[in-house]
């Protein structure tokens, strides 16, 4: 509730901004959320060509090697001081025509609220608090999103109301980054390479150690190979896996060795990717790659991969949403993210299936 206060302050110097204001053709998107959410708006990046972002340092790596993306403002640079925060509202104010605001927290709504865009569209959301409705004022549109409406789709009809997700495909790099070198065990041949994320950043959200068991368990008798990309901090979670397991020859052990921006190269290699809701499998779905996403309680009705995927999860455990996001639930993770004896044989025949694509094992 402070922005607000803070935004009846900078009220005065807005409205007297709006005397000097020109239309630019400038876009800004605001967006500070983390790695999934950022690669779900690179549709809405695309649409627009060119934009200036205020995202979070955290995918400072990716909007780097953006071609959409021209100025980046980084969230955690000017949110910590009051003076910053004028700083940034004052550089905002008058620079843009377009803005678009797809995570309308507390923060970005005031940062949205000061600018004089001729064109503000704000996605509204189900968390949205009473306290925001000044800001939404200043909006000229505003896109509505439900727990059980598409992200992506609503993310592109703030441009404009009659996108979907198939009119501006994904990426996570802009055109693809190609290292100039990277490891040369993710051009081994004759192979089925997939790709794991052992871990979703939310602990809750993880896949327990015993179902990776049962899926490996399942596709044993595929020449399966398994990456495992993970940040260095996530390495505690493949130590848990591996005491049930026992050390692996088809393991091999990619935590902390890819950097962010190369990450979409590496996973880019993979001929599959196996994880639960993570950054990770949108990075995937990006870059073309099969996805079998196990998404326990996250809702795949409000966000998911879009391409070629299989589905596997209980609606009923569904209770875990983009902006309502839950750390804590009545079941455990073995029981939100049980296999049952028909999924196995679903993701044997999916990666089966899927055999015949020319880049798997060559």
């Amino acid at each position: 509730m402070s922005y607000l206060f803070l935004f009846i302050l900078l009220l005065p110097f807005k409205l007297i901004g709006k005397l000097f204001y020109k239309k630019t053709g400038r876009n800004l998107m605001i967006q500070t959320a983390k790695i999934g959410d950022f690669v779900n708006v690179t549709p809405l990046l695309a649409h627009l060509k060119h934009s200036d972002v205020l995202i979070s340092k955290a995918v400072l790596p990716l909007a780097q090697h953006d071609e959409t993306i021209e100025t980046i403002f980084l969230i955690e640079e000017h949110k910590k001081s009051l003076w910053g925060k004028f700083r940034l509202a004052f550089r905002l104010m008058n620079r843009y025509e377009n803005v678009y605001l797809l995570q309308p927290n507390s923060t970005n709504l005031f940062f949205a609220a000061a600018c004089n865009a001729a064109n503000k569209q704000f996605l509204s959301i189900y968390t949205r608090r009473w306290y925001h409705a000044p800001f939404y004022l200043t909006a000229d549109g505003v896109v509505e999103h439900g727990k059980y409406t598409l992200s992506v789709d609503n993310n592109l009809k703030l441009a404009d109301r009659n996108l979907t997700w198939q009119d501006s495909p994904k990426h996570a790099t802009k055109p693809l980054r190609v290292p100039d070198s990277y490891p040369e065990m993710l051009d081994r041949q004759n192979v089925i390479k997939i790709g794991l994320s052992i871990s979703a950043g939310n602990k809750a959200k993880t896949i327990p150690p015993v179902i990776w068991q049962r899926v490996f368990e399942a596709l044993k008798d595929l020449p399966c190979v398994y990456y495992i990309f993970g940040s260095i901090n996530e390495q505690v979670w493949l130590d848990d896996l591996v005491k049930l397991t026992g050390e692996r020859t088809d393991f091999v052990n990619m935590i902390g060795s890819v950097k962010l921006e190369d990450l979409p190269h590496a996973i880019s290699k993979m001929d599959f990717y196996i994880a639960s809701d993570s950054g990770n499998i949108y990075i995937a779905d990006a870059v073309g790659v099969p996805i079998i996403l196990i998404y326990g309680p996250c809702c795949v009705k409000e966000q998911r991969p879009l391409g070629d995927v299989l589905l596997i999860g209980d609606d009923a455990n569904t209770n875990s949403f983009v902006f309502e996001t839950r750390y804590y639930f009545d079941k455990s993770r073995e029981e939100l993210f049980a296999l049952s004896d028909q999924s196995l044989r679903e993701i044997h025949s999916f990666i089966g299936g899927n055999l015949k694509r020319p880049t798997i094992g060559s």
